[in-house]
């Protein structure tokens, strides 16, 4: 057992269920194909970092997805309560510093997680903030629940009212680089993800045709 964890949050793969706003505009199977990529990525960066792993899937465990490590599906009614309750088992199991990060993230690195580990050696939470006012990475070193309790999910402001009550209880924290998840069209075909990968490219175009 290591003293850091990395816990990654999966959605599993099924069609209408996985990148609903991007499915708007070009529907459920285009969507799945862009969610498809980017769980890909955040299993080959996540597997080369040398700490646990637990990986919480949505719905039900995938077992040949990350190979060897620990998996187990989601508990809670919402975001909130579900991330809540990986870190209170995480540090119930005796780890110091938890990172938590989703699978929608085309530029998650190892250099980045590694560096949310880092910096829990110096402040009580760590944020790696996302584009559309939200977050793509949370790092904790011990249990703060209102983070977590009666936020506004999935709103362009939840990252602004996450950080106010921070500071109004003087709990220090530090932010990595900010980066963009895919949440939208106009999100993808901004992404460096989506202009080098040819063949999803071609999919959707066949899809779309």
């Amino acid at each position: 057992m290591t003293k850091s964890l990395l816990i990654v949050f999966v959605k599993n793969l099924k069609l209408g269920k996985v990148k609903t706003r991007l499915a708007k505009t070009i529907g459920n199977q285009a969507a799945f194909e862009v969610y498809y990529e980017l769980v890909k990525i955040t299993e080959q960066v996540t597997q080369t970092i040398p700490i646990d792993k637990h990986i919480y899937f949505s719905d039900l465990v995938i077992e040949d997805k990350w190979s060897n490590e620990y998996k187990t599906v989601q508990q809670g009614n919402d975001l909130g309560e579900r991330m809540k309750n990986a870190f209170k088992k995480g540090f119930e199991k005796g780890y110091e510093r938890i990172v938590l990060i989703g699978s929608d993230l085309p530029d998650i690195s190892y250099k980045i997680i590694k560096e949310g580990i880092d910096l829990l050696n110096e402040f009580d939470v760590v944020f790696g903030p996302a584009k559309d006012g939200g977050y793509y990475l949370i790092g904790l070193t011990k249990m703060h629940n209102f983070i977590f309790e009666n936020k506004p999910w999935s709103q362009q402001n939840l990252m602004e009212e996450t950080l106010k009550e921070l500071n109004i209880q003087n709990i220090a924290y530090s932010t990595l680089s900010t980066l963009n998840d895919i949440d939208t069209i106009d999100d993808l075909f901004a992404s460096n993800f989506y202009e080098q990968n040819l063949k999803l490219q071609e999919k959707l175009k066949q899809l779309n045709d």
